[in-house]
């Protein structure tokens, strides 16, 4: 479709909605704000499935149009009928702003400087040269080496970048295979199927994992080492099941590979600070409970320590993803608009979830998300959905037993990271479609099957948490 019918369908729909009487909605006392908080949250939906303008921009759009419509500095004449109690409850604008410097920006602002400084001095080439060395030369062994290195980079480093420099340092391998060897293109889908199923493991791993903990808050707080104390294993477990699927559909026929990795670490005084503070950032992110300084305190850490010692310089600041936070930041404020306005517990009492049964609930959840996320953006997809999810777990007595906001969250985040089943679905299935050397009829089977299988091991994950009385 193209790009002016996109606008045009994806800017009426939200205009009708804010247009149209509030009793046409099926929605008790449908206050004002609500009604053009309503038509944000469809144009953001719209936005970020049909693209009419990039993703970051749709989330700035959010933001700009909070602050003129909902906030208690917007338009003068959209306010008139402020005190009116059919109006509802203005925003407070510096909330609405505040979103670009949450502390979920800041957490991944540092994830950020650590990659960027790891790729600069080339300790991620270094690390890869290092840790592929004892997988061997079986072609199968070097398929689970290249997949453990990829998954270990993917959550601390963008999925994006992480799998841009595997293609990089593998491609010298995939050249040693024949042409009518399927095993190779086990190899190029393991990249990508690793990098989204790694960045589960840490908070910073992924967008959706940051977003996930902007509602994880109070008794449902997660720390930096309690997340990667159950989601370390997730990943591990899922290695392991994308390995044997590539495996069986994709097998070696080639016996013997030579993996030759050139390079070596960098001695000089900007690397061994690169070294000391990655090391130190990642200690204190697991240790939470010993120093008592948050994930997000911890993360200002390389921010400041790289700035200082120009280890990261004005020109390595062009470089930072700010899109990828511009886009973190208009969830945000969506999530926050849908709450503060006092939508999203009104959309869930609108749905009758008291009638059906916490296990179905998680399974419609879950599976909304891992459809909508395999034709968008995973981070769009989470900012969509969490908020509802949130809202919902919040207000349903019946999923407290189960575990309340920390099961429907969890489950939505990792079941995000799952949605690989097309080369749209993520950048990383993007750059290993344009290697050419895979159809997308191989990407989808391969994927669809990976997928299903996660969400079978994200339910059973939740089961063991529950009967371990984590949730």
């Amino acid at each position: 479709m193209a790009k002016p019918v996109n606008l045009l369908i994806s800017t009426l729909i939200p205009v009708l909605i804010w247009l149209l009487p509030a009793p046409v909605f099926p929605l008790e006392n449908l206050t004002v704000i609500e009604q053009r908080i309503l038509a944000i949250f469809a144009l953001a939906c719209l936005y970020w499935v049909l693209e009419p303008i990039p993703i970051y921009a749709t989330s700035l759009l959010v933001i700009f149009l909070e602050l003129v419509l909902v906030s208690d500095q917007g338009f003068a004449l959209l306010q008139a009928d402020k005190n009116s109690p059919e109006f509802g409850s203005l925003l407070d604008y510096q909330e609405i702003l505040g979103t670009f410097s949450s502390p979920i920006i800041i957490l991944f602002l540092g994830g950020f400087f650590l990659a960027m400084a790891t790729s600069k001095y080339r300790l991620d080439i270094n690390l890869a040269r290092v840790l592929l060395k004892p997988f061997g030369t079986n072609p199968c062994f070097i398929l689970l080496g290249v997949m453990i290195l990829t998954a270990l980079f993917s959550m601390f480093m963008s999925n994006t970048a992480t799998t841009a420099m595997m293609f990089a340092i593998i491609h010298p391998v995939l050249k040693s295979f024949p042409p009518d060897d399927k095993g190779r293109m086990g190899v190029i889908l393991g990249i990508p199927f690793a990098a989204n199923i790694g960045g589960i493991g840490t908070p910073i791993g992924t967008p959706p994992n940051a977003i996930a903990l902007k509602y994880l808050t109070g008794p449902d707080a997660i720390s930096f080492g309690e997340w990667m104390g159950f989601a370390l294993p997730y990943v591990l477990f899922m290695l392991g099941v994308v390995w044997i699927v590539l495996l069986r559909r994709f097998p070696f026929q080639t016996r013997e590979v030579n993996l030759t990795i050139e390079g070596q670490f960098l001695k000089h005084g900007k690397a061994m600070v690169l070294y000391i503070t990655f090391a130190v950032t990642i200690l204190l992110w697991l240790t939470e409970s010993l120093h008592g300084m948050n994930a997000y305190v911890v993360a200002v850490i390389p921010v400041a320590v790289f700035s200082i010692t120009q280890v990261i310089t004005k020109e390595d600041l062009k470089r930072i993803s700010w899109d990828v936070l511009w886009l973190v930041a208009g969830g945000i404020a969506l999530g926050m608009g849908l709450e503060k306005s006092g939508l999203s517990r009104n959309l869930v009492e609108s749905i009758p979830f008291q009638v059906l049964s916490p296990t179905l609930i998680v399974l419609i959840c879950s599976l909304f998300t891992y459809a909508i996320a395999n034709f968008m953006s995973h981070t769009a997809a989470a900012n969509l959905v969490l908020p509802i999810v949130a809202a919902l777990s919040l207000n349903l007595d019946s999923l407290a037993p189960l575990g309340g906001a920390r099961l429907l969250v969890l489950t939505v985040a990792f079941t995000a990271s799952l949605s690989m089943v097309l080369p749209i679905s993520t950048p990383p299935n993007a750059i290993a479609y344009a290697s050419g050397l895979i159809t997308t009829r191989d990407m989808s089977a391969a994927g669809l099957l990976i997928g299903l299988l996660g969400l079978g091991a994200i339910y059973l994950l939740m089961y063991i948490l529950r009967m371990v009385h984590y949730l």
